[in-house]
């Protein structure tokens, strides 16, 4: 991308859409679009029609993702994920960009996947129940990209991020993630002077993390150099058990309690992305998980003076 390409980020205040948009300033990019949903709501074609024949952008990061409760909300959650990629990736090839970037979901790939996961399992086994919704609508969207690269020779692309965690506003409602939402616990114990935190599951269990800086960072890299119709996984290609985090956690926030464990509480499957396509393309994480972790917290303590986060 030239530093003099216009470039717009659709959902630009989520924690990704924000973070995109930050590191794209750092890099020095500054002809940067963005559109509050006001201005631009992505659920309605004659609108996004009219941004993009009056703002012609060159290039567009999707950023836009619903994440209703699956179970609570399901109809809501396929029908919005579908209506804002398919009206965002069909005006893309209208007005002939350069180039779009699609984020996808980890939750695309099986529920029984052989770990770590490679992009070529997509489409080889049953969905994971809880996010069938979800997975449904972004494998669709995938596949747009795709057929509108194979019919017209749109450049769509498409990138599976890992657990993604860091930046403001992840501690509550839709853009939650469960490390800011554990930090959350683990400081409420701490203030609310609590004998110990109840953490489900065994904490065997395994997870990868990445800090959505260095995700940002790495859509910007790959809309630089990557131009494959198939999808990319996103990661660090490190994971960690649930216990060592916790205890990562307990540390960071200086939490005196002790942890205890449900361990008749169900755990969901596990997902580690073999990220290794990404990694030979050049590409490496920055933020190690404990820095992260601290920044995160850093956050928090930032959003409950402001007022913008709160305890239970």
């Amino acid at each position: 991308m030239n530093k003099l390409a216009k470039i717009y980020v659709a959902g630009h205040k989520g924690m990704i859409g924000s973070a995109i948009v930050k590191k794209l300033q750092e890099h020095g990019y500054r002809d940067i679009i963005v559109k509050t949903h006001d201005e631009c709501d992505l659920t309605d074609p004659g609108i996004i029609n009219r941004v993009f024949e009056w703002e012609r952008p060159d290039y567009v990061f999707l950023a836009a993702k619903v994440g209703n409760d699956n179970n609570t909300y399901p109809a809501e959650s396929i029908y919005q994920n579908l209506i804002i990629q398919t009206n965002v990736i069909h005006v893309c090839y209208k007005y002939s960009i350069k180039k779009l970037l699609f984020l996808g979901s980890s939750c695309i790939y099986p529920e029984n996947c052989k770990q770590p996961i490679v992009e070529e399992s997509l489409l080889t086994g049953g969905l994971e129940p809880n996010n069938q919704w979800h997975a449904v609508a972004k494998i669709a969207g995938v596949k747009m990209c795709q057929a509108y690269g194979r019919q017209y020779g749109s450049s769509f692309i498409s990138v599976i991020p890992t657990n993604l965690y860091g930046g403001p506003g992840a501690f509550y409602g839709l853009e939650a993630n469960v490390l800011s939402l554990t930090i959350r616990k683990f400081h409420e114990a701490k203030i609310q002077k609590k004998s110990n935190v109840m953490m489900y599951g065994t904490g065997k269990v395994r997870r990868a993390f990445l800090h959505v800086d260095d995700f940002a960072d790495a859509c910007i890299f790959v809309m630089n150099n990557y131009t494959d119709s198939e999808i990319l996984n996103i990661g660090t290609g490190k994971d960690i058990n649930i216990y060592e985090l916790s205890q990562t956690i307990k540390k960071i926030v200086e939490y005196k309690g002790v942890l205890a464990w449900d361990v008749l509480h169900p755990e969901d499957p596990i997902k580690f992305l073999d990220c290794s396509k990404l990694t030979r393309l050049g590409w490496s994480h920055k933020i190690e998980l404990e820095q992260g972790i601290k920044k995160t917290y850093k956050i928090f303590l930032k959003e409950l003076k402001k007022g913008t986060a709160r305890l239970c």
